[in-house]
């Protein structure tokens, strides 16, 4: 499947469909460990509550927030170096529109979002790597 076929492709069509979260009150090395296990570069950080925001927390975030400050991965919480609030892609959103929004907004992935709902993750390096748009 190409970017020249007449059938739009759309977010829901090429996200990961299983999301893996985590508490913000989890150690970064609770984190990282869980990122192995389930064999992803990123996890949705739990809203505290209804009317919360979701988290993120990435590689990036471990990089940027505990590696080169030289702080203990046992001493860093989540919600110390998380991302909140997050930006989320309509499911129904064109791939081409989902790329150009992920990229202009400086960031690597988003979850995606169906009727108020997180339904899974998408990452421009599966845009291009996964789904074999070229």
């Amino acid at each position: 499947m190409g970017l020249a076929t007449t059938s739009i492709v759309r977010a829901r069509d090429v996200m990961h469909k299983e999301l893996i979260s985590i508490d913000g009150m989890a150690t970064t090395k609770e984190a990282v460990s869980k990122m192995r296990d389930k064999n992803v570069s990123a996890l949705l950080v739990e809203k505290r509550h209804e009317d919360d925001a979701w988290g993120l927390i990435a590689i990036q975030d471990m990089i940027k927030g505990v590696i080169i400050p030289g702080r203990a991965f046992e001493e860093v919480n989540v919600y110390e170096i998380m991302t909140k609030p997050i930006i989320t892609v309509p499911a129904d959103m064109d791939i081409r529109y989902v790329a150009r929004l992920i990229y202009s907004a400086g960031i690597r992935r988003a979850p995606v979002e169906e009727k108020g709902e997180l339904i899974g993750m998408i990452s421009l390096a599966a845009l291009i790597l996964d789904n074999k748009l070229f």
